[in-house]
């Protein structure tokens, strides 16, 4: 078991599943020779060829629509978008084509494509290099939207997003390729899209996060123990669409109380999903208010006052102790 970063992590479920399986392929701005921005294709076209690691011209709609092409035609294409922000470039060919084309043939073809993008803060960025802008897929009928938050699960969903006969949308939190090593497992793992993990059990508070809000949430869960002998259930939603209502609904069945933290603006977030995911389910169990900690409703701000748009740790503190206040 070697000790991985999500980088590395990620670079491994590449390698495992284009040896795995000849018909996956990668194809993205400057995959192959360069090994991509964030060097998370390294060494894979050394490996595999150009045939199958495929350094696209700079044109996100072009990477898209073809490889809805070639998922079609039964190949599994796994596109890099460089950041998130550009990926109003191809958006058209998400929604309009690789999101439908199961329903639109009567399940008769199926568009088998894995589509990677980086998001979010913590690398000092300039904007469309650093916005959270997952709202927008997770509300697509067909489309599957994952975003993990370390190496492992990174891995584990990675390898599970090639393998699955829909669309998926892969979110990478760039503050996270290189935040921490992690235990990888030598065999290959999977973790089912759709489910949910309970990394902290609790009983007063449950804190629901993804991505790199789940280190925040955990750190705040921390404090709370440590200061006020509270003890705060943290779940890592890891998948957005579908969404796991039942472990989300099982915990504040215990809890009472939630707290939900993450890195997109607040309005129309995936926030206001789980919180109503959460009236329906445990409408008579809640005792205070749900509460939202994300990003204020701006368009992301210059690096420079990058730390005061994202949350942390003293924000998630403030809003989980005004809950248990209640």
């Amino acid at each position: 078991m070697a000790k991985l970063n999500m980088v590395k992590a990620l670079n491994l479920a590449l390698h495992e599943e284009m040896e795995r399986d000849p018909d996956v392929l990668i194809i993205g701005e400057d995959v192959g020779v360069d090994g991509g921005v964030f060097r998370v294709t390294e060494d894979l076209h050394r490996k595999f060829g150009g045939r199958r690691v495929i350094d696209s011209p700079l044109a996100e709609a072009a990477i898209i629509g073809t490889s809805v092409g070639m998922a079609l035609y039964g190949l599994k294409p796994i596109c890099e978008i460089q950041f998130s922000g550009f990926a109003f470039q191809c958006f058209h060919q998400i929604e309009n084509h690789a999101a439908r084309y199961r329903m639109r043939s009567q399940g008769r073809f199926h568009c088998q494509m894995v589509i990677r993008m980086p998001y979010g803060g913590g690398v000092r960025a300039l904007e469309h290099h650093t916005e959270s802008e997952e709202q927008f897929y997770a509300q697509i009928p067909g489309l599957k939207m994952v975003i993990p938050s370390g190496p492992r699960t990174a891995r584990g969903l990675l390898v599970s997003a090639i393998r699955d006969p829909d669309p998926v949308i892969f979110f990478e939190a760039k503050g996270l390729y290189h935040a921490a090593r992690e235990d990888v497992p030598d065999e290959t793992e999977t973790l089912p899209i759709g489910r949910a993990q309970v990394v902290q059990e609790g009983k007063d508070l449950t804190l629901i996060a993804y991505g790199a809000m789940l280190r925040v949430a955990r750190e705040a869960a921390q404090v709370l123990h440590d200061e006020d002998g509270a003890e705060a259930e943290v779940i890592d939603l890891l998948t957005i669409s579908p969404l796991d209502r039942e472990t989300l609904v099982a915990s504040v069945q215990k809890t009472g109380r939630a707290v939900v933290v993450h890195e997109a603006p607040k309005s129309f977030g995936a926030g206001a999903e789980i919180a109503a995911s959460i009236m329906e389910g445990a409408f008579l169990s809640l005792e205070a208010p749900i509460r939202r900690v994300a990003a204020y409703d701006v368009s992301f701000v210059g690096f420079a006052r990058e730390r005061a748009t994202v949350p942390d740790v003293a924000r998630v503190v403030a809003a989980c102790r005004q809950t248990l206040a209640f």
